[in-house]
């Protein structure tokens, strides 16, 4: 649908604030590299303050930078105002116009280009029908769901075919349930007019569940880019570790080639990278990695033990650290009580060293 794919690169891209309490200079986004390819899903993802809305904004052209470039399919676009970049916005308050239906909202761009009447039905019947919402052409914004007003403002910023779309936490205003449909929704829609889509969201579960690529940005700058797996198995530091689903990090020293000691146990991993002997280490456990059993490689006290159907959860001290462990389908299963000693057993290739 898209007239062509283009792709996104920040060169150096840094934005600079004043702090109001302090009136000290701080940068919201610092020297920040980024190259999104043309035709892909990329989400920006970081806790509040981090910089992702500020850097969307940049791409949009609501912000500009303080220093650095940015490219829209190979072209500069610092200088443009936004009405002349070839981007559309889906914003989280949806901003729709009350006094319009739902065919006056989604042809309101295409009117401003002044294009042929016959054109403009053509286009936005069959974004309707893209987005779900064919044969409501009539009805009034304020009759609708808050699911259907994020229709009718994807379906708005789609028609005009920009060649990149951006989302700034879009979902935030509806229900948990409504929001894991559209999200769903929304990845179809793109993957469908094959456009490149960049995406805000500080839900770790909503990144994971759309993304090719997911961005994460901590104090303005950008600690890890990659696919949703490689953020998950591979994380870079303990921030993202942390930010991406839940981990477990016990402390360790190398005592030898593939050969970490933690709290006194000599544990055999796999690939420990360029560490060497007597260098410190930190490993992540994610907590479904790992089992409560009779032996294993890491003996435990088990302080928690709590049946949740689908799981157990437990938490075991390993010497004074906690580990958090789900073990899934506990049905059949051994299982262990508070007091109980046993073991902490995972897959050595299921520990991520960092």
């Amino acid at each position: 649908m898209a007239k062509e794919k283009k792709g996104v690169i920040l060169d150096h891209i840094s934005k600079i604030y004043q702090d109001p309490k302090t009136g000290k200079d701080f940068y919201a986004v610092k020297d920040t590299s980024l190259e999104i390819e043309p035709g892909s899903f990329v989400t920006l993802l970081g806790p509040s303050g981090c910089g992702k809305t500020t850097t969307l904004r940049m791409i949009a052209g609501f912000e500009s930078p303080d220093e650095g470039e940015i490219y829209l399919g190979g072209e500069p676009i610092n200088a443009l105002t936004p009405n002349k970049r070839d981007t559309a916005m889906v914003f989280q308050s949806y901003a729709l116009l009350p006094h319009y239906n739902i065919f006056d909202n989604v042809a309101y761009g295409l009117k401003l280009r002044k294009m042929d009447k016959e054109l403009i039905k053509e286009k936005v019947t069959n974004i309707l029908k893209l987005v779900g919402l064919e044969g409501m052409e009539a009805r009034m914004t304020n009759q609708l769901s808050g699911g259907q007003q994020q229709r009718v403002a994807l379906a708005r910023a789609l028609v005009i075919e920009p060649g990149v779309l951006l989302f700034d936490e879009p979902l935030s205003n509806l229900d948990a349930k409504l929001r894991v449909n559209m999200r769903t929704e929304i990845r179809r829609i793109q993957q469908e007019a094959g456009i490149t889509a960049i995406y805000v969201t500080h839900d770790q579960s909503e990144a994971m569940a759309i993304s090719d690529k997911i961005i994460i940005m901590d104090q303005g700058v950008v600690a890890q880019m990659g696919t949703p797996q490689e953020i998950y198995y591979h994380p870079v530091n303990e921030f993202v570790a942390d930010f991406i689903g839940e981990a477990n990090f016990l402390k360790g020293k190398v005592v030898a080639e593939n050969e970490v000691e933690i709290e006194g146990h000599k544990v055999k991993l796999g690939d420990l990278g360029n560490r060497k002997v007597n260098d410190d280490c930190t490993l992540v456990l994610r907590p479904e990695a790992a089992i409560v059993a009779d032996e294993g490689q890491l003996p435990c006290v088990v302080t928690l033990s709590c049946f949740m159907g689908s799981y157990q959860n437990y938490h075991v001290k390993v010497g004074d650290t906690l580990v958090k462990i789900t073990d899934f389908n506990p049905k059949n299963k051994k299982v262990y009580e508070v007091g109980d000693k046993a073991f902490v057993k995972f897959d050595s290739e299921s520990v991520h060293v960092i």
